[in-house]
């Protein structure tokens, strides 16, 4: 029986840290680094939180991975480190990638993005 990404990211959400705009906002201001995995695309159309490392989804663990040609200085595995995306779904995934990875203290902003403009928490825009 084969499995659907529904499933794939309820048991994400399962094994990892769900955080609601709150906790995010508080976090970030402690020092946490926050992570956009959105598109460029999706971040010009609607913004971002302020201080969020810009890494797509199809880069992340190459960027991550301190063995990479790719890594970038934002991403240390000791550091807490919270995803976010458009909904939760891809940032769910990622985390619990992370975690693989060796990051222990990684985290989602579970709802993503909608949840965060939802809870009238402050986005910028990157200019183009």
């Amino acid at each position: 029986m084969s499995t659907t990404v529904v499933d794939l990211v309820a048991r994400a959400k399962g094994q990892v840290e769900n955080l609601d705009p709150e906790q995010v906002a508080q976090e970030a201001a402690d020092g946490a680094v926050l992570v956009d995995l959105r598109e460029p695309g999706e971040i010009q159309r609607d913004g971002t939180i302020d201080g969020a490392v810009q890494a797509p989804r199809g880069m992340l663990e190459f960027y991550a991975d301190p063995q990479s040609p790719y890594h970038r200085a934002e991403f240390d595995p000791s550091r807490r480190t919270i995803l976010f995306c458009a909904s939760g779904g891809r940032s769910a995934l990622a985390a619990s990638t992370l975690s693989q990875l060796g990051y222990a203290d990684v985290a989602h902003l579970d709802g993503g993005m909608k949840a965060w403009r939802s809870d009238g928490r402050p986005v910028v825009h990157p200019e183009a």
